[in-house]
């Protein structure tokens, strides 16, 4: 079997993670221009004022993607370089430097598929609240329509928000994203029902331009699954999904939300501050979402929380997505498994969990249009005679398109797959130290690049089709 022709082998970045010029050309600061210049809150200090330098080297860039036969391109655009202040004037040489890079992936027949928010707030939205404040929902829908009208006629698949469970999380209960809060579990909440409002309404402002493309939004995908066979710990199980996954990806595609969370929010006092006018944007705006992008890396392992008193103080460390801690409402764990293999970072490696989970998608929510909008492994590339000689990501990313293409055969609708990452670019939690990409940056030596084995090795996998997975 091949991969369709439709189907679009691609790889992703960040704008934060690669562009660097964090200062020029009129940009706005972002929330992690300043939350990355606290002491301690990032890997030995590291920041993106420079990261890959993308933004002054974005034709090498492209170049060396089209030289890898890279389909398309996931990139996210920066706010505060649209909107230095999150909803005030904009800033036509931000508008310029996106058209360019566009028109720089249209040269090479790479199709641009953008993402409007991968994490880079405009600093001034954050002072206000972040997405505890509904004036951030209203600031994005503005730089949205900015988008959607600069880029529009080129630009036909669109992802709202990256990975809400990711900068809310991160952001509200364990404090290591902006705004650094710990453990208030009502502005989590509320943060969450902010982002989908917001992406409920672009997604209509989107559909009534009529510009004939596809929006839809990109959730982490770590499908939980019981540790063993006890029935405590498959009921720990599924309630690890319905708050990782139903509560996230209900809305977007049922338009509404999971009622065994609903409940519970009610009877602890952390229901979001919503109105009916929200709650009926976001059940009519259901129907208009063209996919979801999923982002997998790994699953949940998961058990019964049977010390439900004990308070893990979460840090940098201990934050970055390896099992071991415990859910923020203490009913379930995650855990590392003696009988399964993970990277240095401790994230399990598993592309069968990944092709049960998307057949649990289906069963969940039928014949959903899906693309893999990240995928990939972080590892230390060894160099061998001048060679980045990348080999467990060639077996990490091939193990993972033969899941894929399983799901496929299988009748689920996946439309694309994309590589975390294009390049070598700042990882938010782990600075340099980890990299993903299929072009290897030197920071010792002019941030010169170099396709790594996997950059080759993915070129024939595309132009094969996959036929020989």
């Amino acid at each position: 079997m091949k991969f369709p022709h439709d189907f679009l082998f691609g790889a992703a970045s960040a704008s934060y993670q690669v562009e660097g010029a964090w200062n020029e050309d009129g940009k706005g600061i972002s929330n992690w221009d300043v939350f990355s210049k606290i002491p301690g809150k990032t890997y030995k200090n590291t920041n993106g004022d420079i990261s890959v330098d993308h933004y002054h080297r974005y034709k090498e860039d492209i170049k060396l993607m089209s030289e890898i036969g890279l389909e398309s391109y996931r990139f996210s655009i920066s706010w505060p370089r649209i909107i230095p202040d999150g909803d005030g004037q904009v800033n036509e040489k931000g508008l310029d430097f996106y058209n360019n890079l566009i028109d720089e992936c249209l040269k090479y027949g790479i199709v641009p598929f953008v993402t409007l928010y991968h994490w880079d707030l405009p600093q001034t939205l954050e002072e206000c609240g972040g997405w505890t404040n509904k004036r951030t929902v209203d600031a994005f829908v503005k730089y949205a329509n900015v988008c959607f009208n600069a880029f529009g006629d080129r630009v036909k698949h669109w992802i709202t928000f990256n990975e809400t469970i990711v900068f809310t999380s991160l952001g509200y209960l364990a404090g290591a994203h902006p705004p650094g809060i710990k453990n208030d579990i009502k502005k989590y909440f509320q943060a969450t029902h902010n982002v989908f409002t917001a992406h409920a309404r672009a997604v209509k402002d989107y559909k009534a331009l009529r510009q004939f493309g596809e929006i839809g939004i990109t959730h982490v995908f770590s499908p939980a699954f019981s540790a063993d066979e006890k029935e405590e710990n498959k009921l720990a199980a599924y309630h690890a999904n319905q708050y990782s996954l139903a509560w996230y990806y209900d809305p977007v595609l049922k338009g509404e939300y999971p009622d065994y969370v609903v409940k519970q929010l009610e009877e602890k006092g952390w229901t979001p501050d919503w109105t009916e006018e929200e709650l009926s944007i976001i059940k009519t705006s259901a129907a208009s979402n063209d996919f979801i992008g999923l982002n997998y890396y790994q699953p949940q392992r998961v058990i019964k929380n049977n010390n439900s008193d004990e308070v893990i103080e979460r840090t940098r460390e201990n934050s970055t997505g390896a099992p071991g801690n415990a859910s923020f409402d203490g009913v379930y764990r995650t855990v590392k498994m003696e009988d399964k293999v993970y990277t240095k970072w401790g994230w399990e490696i598993s592309p069968e969990a990944f092709f049960e989970g998307l057949k649990m998608l289906k069963a969940h929510y039928g014949d959903i249009k899906i693309y893999i909008t990240e995928n990939g492994l972080g590892d230390e590339d060894p160099i061998i005679e001048g060679e980045i000689v990348d080999v467990p990501r060639i077996k990490y990313i091939e193990t993972h398109l033969k899941a894929v293409k399983n799901a496929i055969a299988e009748g689920i609708n996946i439309k694309g797959y994309y590589a975390w990452s294009a390049i070598d670019l700042l990882s938010w939690l782990n600075g340099y130290k980890k990299q993903y990409g299929f072009i290897y940056v030197d920071h010792n030596n002019n941030l010169n690049r170099k396709i790594k084995l996997s950059g080759y090795w993915y070129k024939k996998i595309i132009k094969e089709r996959g036929e020989n997975l």
